[in-house]
């Protein structure tokens, strides 16, 4: 009688003539046999193996499980009154359920569990998260806290429990998400102390089909992030947290087949295609795109044969079964989960100080985009220096000579591409103009002539900008929008020279008033406005 899960997990070689049909039960640890010789053969699963840190737990027999802790090879042996049917062993708790009980064990003490009974006896699934628990039966989805108390059961349109696993069902501390089976391009999200839908109610829809989901496990709530796998095999990346408005779904890998979050940190690893690539610091896209590639750990992966999967990513340490069923344990750098902790202490000269002992570009890199994604430009600047982007430096250089705390946060935001917010931070701050220069920095014509009839001030700004514009590339108008604010306008430019030792700014007026015109002194940083220039340091917005 062979049992199989992608490799030969056991073999029995019983005295009962050949076995001709075979039949699980329902909770997979029993299996009945009918034989030749007219007897029907029972057999149960055993020696399944979980593995944390320092603990190793074996089932030995169908009710006993043996705890070894490999650091004294002390030995305890836990009884059961019902067969073992699940067991999960993560952040510092072992919870395993029997046909009729759940029971939790605390790490630091094996002989007094937490006993409560379940509804079914038929769990399907268990996860944990540092707080709380999940269990799935035919039922339901139920959170336990690790005291036993019920804290939600989450409930969605067309549920289905039985076809939930690990893959498709991710839990963290405050979130819990499920991938829907009845529609594979939609994940829903719950808050996990409620059990209520998170945010509007609306669940986080993909463009193709899912495969594999996973929640990060710290942090704070406003910035958890869930990463999944789709058909075309491309690994992103998005916020779980809606706030009314779509968010960015980012791609940050292509041929993933599997992943896993670590435990400790908001670290990702996983494999794609060939290569074995932990992400040290995943958020980093939605601060600097371009420093993403520098924050990563990569690896040949071709050792690990075809199909490997992460079992788990625990301290520093991936644990990954090849498709033969062995285990392999890799470990990566102890050092990127300590500026995690350093960082989310605000302790950012320790963190300087770690960067400068390790002298690594990556953590550099990971510094760089925590140091922007906190507002801490001291640390950014000091970062961005180490690994040599000297137009980011400068650029954080003009944004701390800012008088205005709005302007300050506002580009601080166009820094990470979030021009949107950077405009709406402006406009609420009552500065109407540095928003409309804003969009003309980045050519963003029509935002900025809109904005400028909206407010009734600086049209004529815009039209000169636009005419000059124009006229660096030899280009005739052709917008209609602005030919007609343009109508018997002219511009004429002329410099301001109003102070001692400041840069010549030029200021320009309109022949003919426009309704909202009126004459503009931009602040330093805008001379020179010359064909094909987007300006990086704008100094002494006010």
């Amino acid at each position: 009688l062979g049992i199989t899960h992608q490799w030969s997990y056991a073999l029995e070689k019983p005295n009962t003539g050949s076995i001709f049909n075979i039949a699980w039960s329902i909770d997979g640890t029993q299996i009945a046999g009918a034989c030749g010789n007219g007897h029907v053969i029972f057999a149960h699963v055993v020696e399944q193996r979980w593995e944390w840190k320092n603990f190793e737990i074996t089932l030995t027999k169908r009710r006993t499980m043996e705890v070894r802790n490999v650091i004294n090879d002390a030995v305890d042996l836990l009884e059961f009154r019902d067969r073992v049917i699940k067991a999960s062993l993560n952040y510092g708790h072992l919870v395993v359920s029997t046909s009729l009980q759940c029971y939790v064990f605390s790490t630091k003490n094996w002989n007094t569990p937490l006993i409560f009974d379940l509804k079914e006896g038929t769990v399907s699934l268990i996860l944990q998260a540092e707080r709380h628990f999940l269990l799935i039966d035919g039922g339901g989805i139920y959170l336990y806290s690790y005291e036993g108390r019920l804290i939600s059961s989450p409930k969605f349109p067309g549920m289905r429990t039985d076809v939930l696993n690990a893959q498709t069902v991710s839990l963290s501390n405050d979130t819990l998400a499920i991938k829907d089976k009845a529609d594979e391009k939609v994940i829903y999200l719950f808050e996990a102390l409620s059990g209520k839908p998170l945010g509007d109610g609306k669940p986080l829809t993909h463009k193709t089909e899912i495969t594999e989901i996973a929640l990060d496990q710290k942090g704070l709530t406003n910035e958890r992030k869930i990463v999944f796998i789709d058909k075309n095999r491309d690994l992103y990346i998005t916020s779980v947290k809606r706030f009314g408005k779509e968010q960015k779904i980012i791609k940050i890998g292509t041929m993933a087949h599997t992943l896993a979050w670590n435990d400790t940190s908001n670290i990702l690893c996983g494999l794609q295609d060939t290569r074995f690539t932990v992400w040290y610091y995943p958020n980093t896209v939605y601060v600097d795109k371009d420093l993403l590639p520098k924050t990563l750990y990569e690896k040949d992966a071709s050792e690990f044969s075809k199909n490997p999967h992460i079992v788990r990513f625990v301290g520093n340490q991936v644990t990954i079964r090849r498709a033969d069923g062995s285990l392999i344990h890799l470990n990566i750098s102890p050092y990127p989960a300590i500026l995690h902790e350093y960082v989310s202490s605000s302790k950012w000269e320790d963190a300087v100080r770690l960067c400068r002992f390790v002298k690594d570009q990556t953590m550099w890199a990971c510094l760089a985009a925590m140091a922007v994604a906190n507002k801490d430009m001291t640390t950014a600047e000091i970062a961005y220096a180490s690994i040599g982007d000297i137009d980011k430096v400068q650029y954080i250089n003009s944004i701390k000579e800012l008088p205005s705390k709005e302007s300050r946060m506002a580009h601080i935001l166009l820094f990470s591409g979030n021009i949107q917010d950077a405009e709406m931070l402006l406009l609420q701050a009552g500065l109407i103009y540095q928003a409309i220069q804003v969009n003309i920095n980045l050519y963003n014509w029509d935002r900025a002539l809109e904005l400028a009839v909206k407010h009734k001030t600086h049209v004529d700004t815009v039209l000169g900008y636009r005419q000059k514009f124009l006229e660096d590339f030899g280009k005739k108008e052709t917008n209609t929008r602005f030919l007609q604010y343009a109508e018997g306008v002219s511009i004429l430019w002329k410099l301001n020279l109003k102070q001692k030792g400041r840069e010549r700014t030029p200021s320009v007026t309109a022949s003919k008033p426009v309704q909202g015109s009126e004459t503009l002194h931009p602040p330093l940083g805008f001379g020179n406005f010359g064909a094909g220039k987007r300006l990086t340091a704008q100094k002494g917005l006010y």
